[in-house]
């Protein structure tokens, strides 16, 4: 069976190495020129870390990213409001990870090109349009080296191009943009000291709009020393203001300055922060309405092509890995693709799109805008039922992720020629 993967981005690559694991030879068709390590930070959480795990990346993965072992929300002025043990501290048996978007992405790529060859990842393909016939799916490009348009001939077409997915407009024709908030993060990277015990991703203030956050993406080479430090500012906009294009815009040092400036928080110098930051773009907070299907005969979409979220409960690219192994268990199991596809839907779509929903009202970052409303820390139980709550629409309460069976498959399960 031949899959394309349309986007090289996290999803994709870990699409292309969830396939391999079960027997298959996808290729990845990526639009950009190349694949570089840029972005900021990103959270995986231990459902997904297992995955990834299960892939024969643990090792990797450690060397690259920092285990934060404690989520603490705190009001504007620093104070604590509620506290919570994450990874292998609340009991997990696999430990959650922070780490720089850029070096997750490119040790997802050495991966890929180690275990399927260089020729598994063609960059400058742009996606254009697909066709689908009784006993295949034809895809074309547009070749972005050269001008020439190119076409693919596949099994199975698998969409992972990300919120603006190309493969998704093409089943969706009228969806039209993605839906804004109001709410734009300034986000940057900056090498910082250790913040509180150096382990803790740190959430403060309350609604969107109305947040900072900050949490390290590597490990300090001694205790108190300086790491990679990902920083968000969440800033609100008027309802009179333009929506967004999609694209980013770079904030200067003063502006971040002062939209920093009415935070107070003893426990970070924040002009120092900026100042050391490399770079400070501005992203709109986007998601998508949930869709009533991912697959289309031979076509299914996945991660932020098929459930864009809102950033709450750091689950987008979580559940993005999920996905992929799920779909690839599917493909593995069922003799038509088709039925295969279907069943990944099935099997997926109802969370995932749970999770959507449940990020527009604030997933378990309802506890800091009650706390913000309340005026002080929750009633004892409160935060802990929110917290919980969400975990288990999530699928990923510990019970659930240390118990679940495995979805790697024997790979005689699956036909690998390709």
């Amino acid at each position: 069976m031949r899959v394309i993967v349309v986007g090289g981005g996290i999803a994709g690559l870990t699409c292309a190495l969830s396939l391999h694991a079960a027997g298959f030879a996808p290729q990845v068709c990526e639009a950009a020129r190349a694949v570089e390590a840029v972005g900021v930070g990103i959270n995986l959480l231990p459902h997904a870390v297992r995955e990834l795990a299960e892939l024969g990346l643990a090792g990797e993965l450690a060397a690259i990213a920092l285990p934060p072992d404690r989520l603490s929300y705190r009001d504007r002025t620093g104070e604590a409001v509620w506290e919570e043990p994450l990874g292998l501290a609340a009991g997990y048996h696999w430990p959650q990870y922070s780490v720089h978007r850029g070096r997750l992405q490119m040790l997802l790529l050495t991966a890929v090109l180690e275990r399927l060859g260089p020729g598994s990842v063609r960059t400058g393909q742009l996606f254009q349009r697909f066709e689908q016939t009784a006993g295949g799916v034809r895809a074309h490009f547009l070749d972005r080296t050269n001008g020439a348009s190119t076409v693919e001939d596949a099994d199975v077409l698998i969409g992972s191009d990300g919120i603006d997915s190309a493969v998704r407009t093409q089943l969706y024709p009228g969806e039209g943009p993605s839906n804004w908030n109001g709410v734009h993060m300034w986000r940057g990277v900056a090498r910082y000291p250790h913040v509180l015990d150096g382990r803790s991703i740190v959430v403060a203030g309350g609604t969107p709009g109305a947040k900072f956050v900050a949490y390290p993406i590597e490990d300090p080479a001694t205790e108190g020393g300086e790491a990679l430090m990902n920083w968000v500012l969440e800033v609100r906009h008027g309802p009179s203001a333009p929506a967004p294009d999609g694209a980013s815009r770079r904030v200067t040092t003063a502006e971040a300055r002062a939209g920093l400036a009415g935070w107070n928080l003893p426990w970070i110098d924040l002009a120092t922060l900026v100042d050391r930051s490399s770079a400070i773009f501005e992203y709109p907070m986007l998601d998508r309405d949930p869709l009533p299907r991912w697959s289309f005969g031979r076509v299914a979409l996945l991660g932020d092509a098929a459930h864009p979220m809102f950033p709450m409960g750091m689950n987008g690219g979580s559940q993005s890995v999920v996905d992929t192994r799920v779909l690839a268990w599917c493909l593995a199991r069922e003799n038509d693709p088709v039925a295969a596809l279907r069943r990944y839907d099935r099997m997926r779509r109802p969370t995932v799109n749970a999770v959507v929903l449940a990020n527009r009202d604030l997933g378990p970052e309802e506890i800091i805008a009650r706390a913000a409303d309340h005026g002080g820390a929750l009633p004892a139980g409160q935060a802990e039922e929110i917290a919980t709550r969400y975990r288990e629409l999530a699928r990923s309460t510990v019970a659930q992720v240390n118990a679940h069976a495995s979805w790697t498959v024997p790979r005689h399960a699956a036909d690998p020629a390709g």
